[in-house]
């Protein structure tokens, strides 16, 4: 098991659209990805888990990863939340 906290930069925090974003990538791995926030821990391949995150710009999460590539998983959902979703602008 990995563990690592990032901080949210995206502006509006992680709505739908960057949910989205760590589903898609999430799904790629086929270890156990989840996201704290606070004490409110989520499967990070469940859209509605991550949006009851209400994960706001600021907000601390902890990346927990556990399975055979656990590592590649962790680095890129960190580098994902970290970089403020480089894939969508900050409206969407």
């Amino acid at each position: 098991m990995k563990e690592k906290r990032v901080i949210v930069r995206r502006k509006r925090g992680i709505h739908l659209r960057p949910a989205q974003e760590i589903v898609n990538l999430t799904g790629q791995f086929a270890c156990d990805v989840f996201l704290q926030n606070g004490s409110y821990r989520v499967n990070a391949k469940s859209i509605m888990g991550i949006l009851g995150l209400a994960a706001a710009e600021g907000h601390e999460l902890t990346i927990t990863t556990d399975g055979v590539d656990e590592a590649d998983a962790l680095n890129e959902v960190f580098d994902l939340i970290e970089s403020g979703f480089p894939n969508l602008k900050e409206d969407e």
